[in-house]
């Protein structure tokens, strides 16, 4: 049904490439009111590390103040109007900003290749029909699997197809839309929030703060465990007492329309190429955590790590006739299409830091400014609750910025010196960058998954979160109670 045009259009949140500009337009304008600064380094307290940290007491403006960024720059210079292209070229192959973008684009088209070869939705579809009729074994292993692939390969927007085919299943089954959600994406995000070795949040905003790729595994596995032996058992008593009462569903009313329609029987063509082609993204799995654990691979050796498993893949999907190699082409330009906004954010929002005169500590910059008041402010409070203040922060953030690469590379160069300077470990950092990222995509009406999932079970946002806000609290409750456990540690 067509809508009125004299209707007022609804109300939308900006892009993030928008919010991005107007962030832009504020750190040019800082840089004509705020006075540059710098420090001092000193010897890195950790007789491991070779590299220095920066003395919070070593803090002093500069005496000869430097003009702000112009309009535009030449001469290569930094410039407002030349954030996007300066902050995209910025960086080496070892880290931010071109290493990343390159990274994200190899990687993506890697996972595109995989995708087009529908092994992955062969297998959650060969899941779903040997385990629909044992109910005691069906919710407990789609969650587990949802989460895995949230914590592997950043599974988010791929649940949307699983909810279009698992809702008329979860209705026959007497389960309800909420349950749909609950089971594929709410566990997709759980992974994502958690994982140990997610290439598009962990590895990059390790990268960026300048720590071991997918370094701190045994926490974050630990915590992977914890959270999804949480999310399972939610999601086990609220299916449990919707089976028992459907009426005490928030989406019942919408429930019982669908289910006056009829529920197909899904069918999965799962077999032994399927079961080579993840066999082998399995091995390079393996491969890729040697690499990092005992080769020390970083940023180029790991996308080459996944742009060798693409080829390997896409290989064996040719050789098996599952692709052409047209197919496989067409597989990992998609791939590295669906990242190309996040890459390009990622680029785009190192623009940032050049505007406020870049990171070094030992030149006058705008940032160093910035960041000694914020180091100010957080020296009144204790490194429990700085902690768990950056997991905050972070939640917030990903309303406006929910891209997980994009928020990474927005926040980490301003929280790792923050960390330095008031003793929270970078890694300590990190994680509260990756749990305010991905716990807050189950509820923000910013996430492109999140609404396209619950479009997918005919449910309106507002209605969620009538339902979800109690699961939010809860999830925060228990993120708050790991940022104090890596505090209480030492987390490196």
């Amino acid at each position: 049904m067509q809508s009125n045009s004299s209707s007022p259009k609804a109300m939308q949140m900006p892009d993030a490439f928008v919010i991005l500009f107007f962030i832009m337009l504020g750190a040019a304008l800082l840089s004509h009111w705020v006075p540059a600064g710098f420090y001092q380094l000193q010897a890195n307290p950790d007789p491991t590390s070779t590299v220095k940290r920066v003395d919070p007491a070593s803090f002093q403006l500069a005496s000869e103040q430097q003009g702000g960024v112009p309009l535009f720059a030449e001469q290569g210079g930094v410039g407002f109007l030349n954030y996007a292209f300066e902050g995209l070229v910025s960086g080496d192959k070892y880290g931010s900003a071109i290493g990343v973008v390159a990274f994200i684009l190899l990687t993506g088209g890697a996972f595109g290749i995989l995708m087009k070869t529908g092994a992955v939705n062969n297998g959650i579809l060969r899941l779903i029909e040997r385990t629909q009729h044992s109910q005691s074994l069906f919710i407990p292993l789609l969650f587990l699997l949802f989460s895995v692939g949230g914590a592997v390969f950043g599974m988010g927007e791929e649940a949307i197809a699983f909810c279009i085919l698992l809702y008329p299943l979860m209705l026959a089954l007497g389960y309800d839309a909420v349950t749909t959600v609950l089971v594929s994406y709410v566990a997709t995000q759980i992974g994502f929030a958690t994982s140990w070795m997610n290439p598009f949040n962990v590895a990059i905003a390790q990268g960026i703060a300048g720590i071991p790729l997918l370094s701190g595994q045994n926490f974050r596995m630990v915590m992977w465990a914890v959270f999804t032996l949480f999310g399972l058992v939610f999601t086990l008593r609220y299916a449990a007492k919707i089976k028992a009462t459907p009426e005490l569903s928030v989406s019942f009313a919408s429930d019982q329309l669908q289910r006056q329609q009829r529920t197909e029987q899904l069918r999965a063509q799962f077999g032994r190429v399927d079961v080579l082609l993840l066999t082998l993204f399995g091995l390079g799995l393996g491969w890729i955590i040697y690499g990092v654990t005992m080769r020390h691979y970083y940023i180029p050796e790991l996308a080459s790590q996944f742009f060798t498993i693409g080829i390997v893949v896409g290989i064996a999907a040719v050789l098996c006739k599952r692709l052409s190699t047209n197919d496989v082409a067409d597989g990992f330009k998609q791939g590295a299409a669906d990242l190309l906004p996040a890459a390009m954010m990622v680029g785009m929002a190192k623009g940032m830091l050049l505007l406020l005169g870049g990171a070094n500590p030992e030149t006058p910059t705008v940032m160093n400014t910035l960041l000694h008041y914020a180091a100010s402010a957080f020296s009144n409070w204790s490194e429990y609750f700085s902690a768990w203040l950056m997991l905050v922060v972070q939640s917030i953030i990903n309303f406006f910025v929910s891209s997980g690469s994009g928020q990474a590379a927005l926040t980490m160069p301003l929280i790792t010196p923050l960390s330095d300077m008031i003793g929270v470990s970078r890694q300590t950092a990190v994680l509260a960058f990756q749990l305010g990222d991905g716990l807050t995509n189950c509820i923000i009406p910013t996430s492109a998954a999140l609404i396209g999932c619950l479009g997918a079970v005919r449910l309106d946002w507002t209605v969620w979160l009538k339902f979800v806000w109690r699961l939010q609290l809860w999830l925060f409750a228990i993120a708050s109670c790991f940022m104090l456990a890596a505090v209480a540690v030492g987390y490196q």
